[in-house]
């Protein structure tokens, strides 16, 4: 009697409003020989592994990652990988806790705690940013602060202000493509 040999592959999914999300995504594709689709293509999840969800961060959450995942639970030993793709420095400890404080309300507790989380900085051209994104930027960049209270993203955020900067950097995605060879390889 022979066994049935069932094939689980992985897949990229990506939100992206501006196209860095995407950016990323097509690279982590070609680096990693694993298919990269727009979240509103998104097939069926089940018997997908790793899940790497690279997405836009917008007003406070990841774009479409709710959606997305709604209803969606991991089976045994499948793995959630997020990648969030920002316009402020993904260095910095206070924009890495926003971004979890994002996720968790974004996602139940349970794919929360089992996701493996990393994020990455995406380029900024204010002509492309909508008016609305534009205001909320600087709002929440300049809200009831004097300049001698500016922390570095705030500076930045003034120092590129109508102008382009592109700060994708495509050798981010190293700590996420070991990340998914940890599954290749155990």
């Amino acid at each position: 009697m022979r066994c049935k040999v069932i094939l689980i592959k992985s897949i990229i999914l990506y939100g992206s409003h501006y196209g860095s999300s995407r950016r990323y995504a097509q690279k982590l594709s070609e680096q990693t020989n694993i298919p990269a689709v727009c979240y509103k293509d998104t097939p069926s999840l089940s018997d997908k592994n790793p899940i790497i969800y690279l997405g836009s961060m917008y007003a406070g959450g990841i774009l479409e990652l709710k959606k997305t995942l709604h209803g969606f639970s991991l089976r045994d030993r499948q793995k959630l990988i997020l990648v969030t793709v920002n316009l402020s420095d993904p260095e910095l400890q206070e924009n890495q806790k926003n971004i979890r404080r994002s996720l968790q309300k974004q996602l139940p507790a349970e794919l929360y705690n089992k996701a493996k989380i990393f994020h990455l900085q995406g380029p900024i051209n204010y002509q492309k940013l909508s008016l609305l994104h534009q205001t909320m930027m600087l709002h929440r960049s300049l809200q009831n602060k004097s300049a001698e209270k500016w922390n570095k993203e705030d500076q930045a955020f003034i120092e590129t202000y109508d102008k382009q900067g592109d700060f994708v950097d495509f050798d981010a995605l190293q700590p996420i493509i070991d990340e998914i060879k940890k599954d290749i390889t155990a």
